[in-house]
């Protein structure tokens, strides 16, 4: 597995480093100091599996820089740890295609454990962000008024549980090739680009 963290201070960079080889021994982790640095290793690399980035580096605005890490690494996860707990960066990071949002102001075992589900492949968001105001109509109208199928609200409760594929392909008893089958019907049933905003969805509709 191979990490990228990309922030613009050294010792915060060290410290999550640190964190990630304890919970990641097999990890191989690359560290960058500001957007166009992460871009040139993303681009160098042949396959990062994850790439956790801080919103407020000076080189880059963090909405452009993000898109273009997108461009460079398309199959990459891509988290943002950020000491702005603000919902309006939240959302943005989410329609963006984020794979999760952690606060750098959490306790250091909430940390471990958002770091821990985000490499087993699982999405974290703050709590603050499932407490916004209830979305619903504008909901209804990405959703089209669907219903989930049984099966996607199996799958459903799985992914907000933060399983990987793998893990949900062992639950269900299937393999991971049907789950990203059931995962993709999903994500359009909802009206979502991923499954972190299918979650969120999920979340101001009700289902879980």
């Amino acid at each position: 597995m191979k990490i990228l963290i990309a922030d613009d201070h050294a010792l915060f960079r060290d410290g999550l480093s640190m964190n990630l080889e304890k919970l990641a021994p097999y990890a191989i982790i690359s560290q960058a100091a500001n957007f166009t640095q992460a871009l040139k290793i993303a681009a160098a690399e042949t396959k990062i599996d994850l790439i956790i980035i801080d919103l407020d580096m000076p080189d880059m605005k963090w909405e452009a820089g993000l898109q273009e890490l997108q461009k460079v690494a398309p199959h990459s996860r891509i988290v943002i740890i950020s000491a702005s707990d603000e919902n309006k960066n939240i959302k943005k990071a989410l329609e963006l295609g984020v794979s999760g949002y952690i606060s750098k102001r959490m306790d250091t075992k909430v940390l471990n454990s958002a770091l821990k589900l985000i490499i087993d492949g699982g999405t974290y968001l703050p709590p603050s962000i499932m407490n916004t105001d209830n979305d619903s109509e504008n909901i209804r109208r990405r959703t089209n008024g669907k219903h989930l199928t049984a099966r996607q609200s199996e799958v459903l409760s799985y992914v907000a549980e933060g399983k990987s594929n793998k893990q949900i392909a062992y639950e269900m008893g299937v393999s991971e090739a049907t789950v990203k089958l059931h995962i993709n019907a999903l994500l359009r049933a909802v009206g979502a680009t991923n499954r972190t905003q299918a979650v969120v969805i999920a979340q101001k509709m009700g289902i879980i």
